[in-house]
C-alpha cells in the first residue's frame, strides 16, 4: 500500500486541528492529532469507501480503513511530538488478540491488546437497526518521546485487525495532589485495581465536602455507584494516569450542586445496550453550578444522562469513546448548560442530544465539539426545547438512522416540549454526514429539520454551514412520521456545499424556508427535490433570498428518488408533470383540499370555498417546463351532473409574476364523455407555476377539479 500522506487534511476528512483551534472555527481544540490508516504505508488491505449500513468500512472514519492479517502492518508517520497513541480498530466478533507496536523499527516490550468484547452491538427494539458498533479504541503510553517524522508501526500479532485511525498525543506527567485534598487512598482505596474501592470513595467524598477529593495515579475498581455527591471536587492526576473502573459512577436524582469532576478516566464494562440499566458515568443530576472537564469516558452505555437540576452545568474538554448509546443527553429541564470542546467517537446513538421531556431544555448549547462516527442516529440531535444553540461543531461520518445535525419535534414520549423561541444552528461543518434510513427507504440529509410529531413553530436560523461530501442531500426538511406537519420559519444563510450525492435541498413536507448566499459544487442529481408527503398535505415554499449559486435545478420526478451521482433524468414526455406536485388554492371546502387535484386519483377532488368566485388552484411543477396540454377532470361518476366552468390559465416562472397563457373561456365537463376537458397551451409556453383561475360554474357555486394534469405534448 503506497504512502498517501503523513496526516489527513481537511479535504480528506480530518477530525482534528493540527494547531489550536480558534474559538470561531468548527470543532474542538484537541491535544492530539489523528492520522487515518489509509493515509499511512504498510502491507495491509484498504477497505472502502462504503456508505452501506452494517459494513465495517461504512463505520470507519473517512469510510475507509486498513485490514491487517496476522503478520501484516500499517506504519504511521508521527505528525507531532508524542509519547502516547490511541488506536481505533476492529477485530472479528468473539475474538481477542494484540497489536505489536514498533517505534522507528524497534519492537516495544508492550503490545496493544485488542478485543471484540465491546463491539458488535444489537438493538432489535430500534426499528431499522442492524448489528453495529464494530470498532473499539485502545491506548498505550509509548515510554519515550517521539518527534514529527518518527515512525510508529502496528502489526497484527495473532488475529485479523482492521485499523481505522491513530491519535498521537504528548501526555503530560501526572499532576500532583492539591493542598488540603482528601485522597481516596487515605480512605483505603486500592490503586492496583484489585480491591473494591467503592467505600473509600464514598468516605473521601463525605470528608471533603466543600473541598477536593484526590484520585492519585493508579487504577481503582468500584462495584456500585456513588450518590449524595454535592459541594465537592473530584480530581485526578490526568486521565492517562488516574483511572476508575466502573460502569456506573454517579447515580443520583438530585444534588445541591457545586460538583466539579475533572482529570481522570472512567472506563466501564458495558458490552451490550440495556436501556433500563443506568450504566452511565453520570445518571441524573449534579446540581446547579457544576462542571465536568478533562475526563476520558469509555465503554459505558451513556456518558452523561442528565435529569433534574443541572442549571449552568459546563461539560468541556472531555473524550467520549465507545458508548453503546448516547455520549450525552440533556433529558429535559436543562437550563443554561454549556457543552463545549469535547471529542466524541463511536457512540451507539446520538452523540450529543437535548431531549425536552417533562420540561423544556432552555438557553443551552453544544459548541465547538468534534464528533465522529456515531454509528446509530445523529451527530447532534435537538428534540424540542427553547432558545437552543448548536454552534461551531465538526461532525463526520454518520452511519445509520441519522444526520450530522437534526433539529426535530420527534417526541418519543409525553409530556414533550416542542421547539420554541429561536433555534440557532451556526458555523457547523458536516463531513460525509447523512445516511440511508431503512425505515423510510430513502435518505436523511446532512442537516435535517424534522417536524416529526408537530409543526415547527420556532424560528430556526441556520447560518454559516459547510457541508462536505454528503452521501445524499445537504439540507432536509421532513415530517419523519409521514403525517405532513409543516417545517416552517426556517432561514439558511451563508452555506457552502462541497459535494452532495443527490441534492442540496430535500423537501419532503409542507413548510417554507428562505435561502441566501448558499453556494454548491459537486451536486450529484439536482439542486432541489421538492416533493411534500403525503400528497395533498401542502407545499414547501423555497424562497430565493439572493446569492445562491450552483443548485438551481429541480428533480423532475416525484415518483422516484434521486440516486447519488445519477444526474437529473429527462422527464418522460408522456408523464403527467403535475402528479404529486405541491398544490395550493385561494380556498377549499372541508376535506376537499388542493392536493386532491394532483394525487392521481380521479375520484377525489378539490373544491374551493363556496359562493366566493373568483377562485384559483396553483400547482408548482418544480422546474420550468414547456407545457403544451392540460387535462382537467371531475369525478367520472354519473352522479356528477354536466356543468360548465369558466376559467383561464396563468403561468409564472417564480410564483410571483404571472401572465395569462390561455384567456378565460367556458369549458364543458360531462360525465357522458368522462368528465374530462383538454386545454391546449400555445407554443412557446414555458412555466414552473401553473394556475387555473375560475370565475364561474353552472353545476356548483365553487371551482372543482379531481385531477389537473400537465403534459409536454
Amino acid at each position: 500500500m503506497p504512502v498517501l500522506a503523513t496526516a489527513v487534511a481537511m479535504a480528506a476528512g480530518t477530525l482534528v486541528a493540527l494547531a489550536p483551534t480558534p474559538a470561531h472555527a468548527a470543532g474542538a481544540a484537541l491535544p492530539f492529532t489523528s492520522v487515518e490508516a489509509e493515509a499511512a504505508s504498510g502491507t495491509g488491505t484498504r477497505i472502502g469507501p462504503d456508505h452501506t449500513q452494517g459494513t465495517l468500512a461504512s463505520e470507519s472514519s473517512g469510510r475507509q480503513a486498513v485490514r491487517l492479517a496476522s503478520g501484516q502492518r500499517v506504519e504511521f508517520t508521527v505528525p507531532r511530538a508524542s509519547n502516547a497513541v490511541n488506536v481505533a480498530y476492529s477485530i472479528p466478533d468473539g475474538q481477542s488478540g494484540s497489536l505489536d507496536v514498533y517505534v522507528n523499527g524497534q519492537k516495544l516490550a508492550k503490545s496493544l491488546p485488542v478485543t471484540a468484547k465491546y463491539s458488535y452491538v444489537d438493538t432489535p427494539w430500534i426499528p431499522g437497526a442492524k448489528t453495529h458498533h464494530f470498532y473499539d479504541n485502545a491506548r498505550l503510553l509509548l515510554g519515550q518521546n517521539l518527534q514529527p517524522g518518527d515512525k510508529v508501526a502496528l502489526q497484527a500479532a495473532n488475529v485479523q485487525v482492521t485499523v481505522d485511525v491513530a491519535d498521537f498525543e504528548q501526555v503530560a506527567a501526572a499532576a500532583g495532589k492539591p493542598a488540603g485534598a482528601v485522597s481516596v487512598t487515605d480512605k483505603g482505596a486500592d490503586p492496583g485495581g484489585q480491591g473494591d474501592s467503592t467505600q473509600a470513595f464514598r468516605e473521601a467524598i463525605a470528608a471533603a465536602r466543600g473541598g477536593v477529593v484526590w484520585i492519585p495515579p493508579g487504577e481503582y475498581r468500584l462495584t456500585s455507584s456513588l450518590n449524595g455527591v454535592q459541594d465537592v471536587t473530584l480530581q485526578g492526576a490526568g486521565h492517562w494516569h488516574s483511572v476508575v473502573r466502573t460502569s456506573r459512577f454517579i447515580d443520583q436524582s438530585s444534588s445541591s450542586g457545586n460538583v466539579h469532576i475533572k482529570d481522570f478516566a472512567v472506563i466501564g464494562e458495558v458490552t451490550e445496550r440495556v436501556d433500563s440499566n443506568p450504566d452511565n458515568f453520570v445518571n441524573g443530576s449534579l446540581g446547579p453550578g457544576s462542571s465536568v472537564s478533562g475526563m476520558w469516558l469509555q465503554h459505558l452505555k451513556v456518558g452523561l444522562w442528565l435529569l433534574g437540576n443541572n442549571d449552568n452545568l459546563v461539560v468541556e474538554n472531555n473524550r467520549f469513546l465507545d458508548m453503546t448509546a448516547d455520549g450525552l443527553n440533556l433529558n429535559g429541564n436543562a437550563r443554561g448548560v454549556r457543552v463545549r470542546n469535547n471529542f466524541l467517537r463511536n457512540q451507539g446513538d446520538d452523540a450529543l442530544a437535548m431531549w425536552s421531556l417533562y420540561a423544556p431544555d432552555t438557553n443551552s448549547s453544544f459548541e465547538n465539539n468534534t464528533i465522529t462516527q456515531p454509528n446509530l442516529a445523529n451527530g447532534i440531535a435537538i428534540y424540542g426545547g427553547t432558545d437552543i444553540t448548536v454552534r461551531n461543531n465538526l461532525i463526520s461520518d454518520t452511519n445509520a438512522l441519522g444526520s450530522g445535525i437534526a433539529i426535530s419535534n420527534q417526541k418519543f414520549l409525553d409530556p414533550f416540549h416542542a421547539l420554541a423561541g429561536t433555534i440557532t444552528v451556526d458555523g457547523n461543518t458536516l463531513v460525509r454526514t447523512g445516511a440511508m434510513n431503512p425505515n423510510w427507504n430513502h435518505p436523511m440529509g446532512a442537516l435535517r429539520v424534522d417536524s416529526y410529531d408537530s409543526a415547527i413553530e420556532a424560528q430556526v436560523r441556520i447560518t454559516n454551514t459547510t457541508v462536505t461530501d454528503s452521501p445524499y442531500s445537504a439540507f432536509e426538511f421532513v415530517s419523519g412520521s409521514g403525517r405532513g406537519f409543516a417545517a416552517k420559519n426556517i432561514t439558511v444563510d451563508g452555506a457552502t456545499v462541497k459535494g452532495a450525492g443527490t441534492v442540496v435541498v430535500q423537501a419532503e413536507t409542507a413548510g417554507a424556508a428562505t435561502f441566501r448566499d448558499v453556494t454548491a459544487t459537486g451536486v450529484g442529481a439536482a439542486g432541489v427535490y421538492n416533493c411534500p408527503y403525503p400528497s395533498g398535505s401542502g407545499t414547501f415554499t423555497l424562497t430565493d433570498g439572493g446569492g445562491n449559486t450552483g443548485w438551481n435545478s429541480t428533480w423532475s420526478d416525484c415518483s422516484t428518488w434521486p440516486q447519488p451521482g445519477q444526474g437529473n433524468p429527462d422527464p418522460d414526455p408522456g408523464r403527467n408533470l403535475a402528479k404529486g406536485r405541491p398544490a395550493t388554492a385561494t380556498g377549499s371546502q372541508d376535506v376537499y383540499t388542493p392536493g386532491k387535484a394532483v394525487d392521481g386519483d380521479p375520484n377525489t377532488y378539490w373544491e374551493s370555498a363556496n359562493h366566493a368566485f373568483p377562485q384559483s388552484l396553483t400547482v408548482d411543477l418544480g422546474a420550468r417546463e414547456a407545457v403544451r396540454r392540460l387535462v382537467l377532470k371531475l369525478p367520472p361518476q354519473a352522479a356528477w351532473q354536466a356543468r360548465t366552468q369558466t376559467l383561464s390559465v396563468q403561468g409564472s416562472a417564480d410564483g410571483s409574476a404571472w401572465s395569462t397563457v390561455v384567456a378565460a373561456k367556458d369549458h364543458r365537463f360531462d360525465p357522458a364523455t368522462g368528465n374530462t376537458v383538454t386545454v391546449p397551451l400555445p407554443a412557446g409556453t414555458n412555466l414552473r407555476h401553473l394556475r387555473l383561475h375560475v370565475t364561474a360554474s353552472t353545476g356548483w357555486p365553487a371551482a372543482q377539479f379531481s385531477e389537473v394534469e400537465a403534459y409536454l405534448s
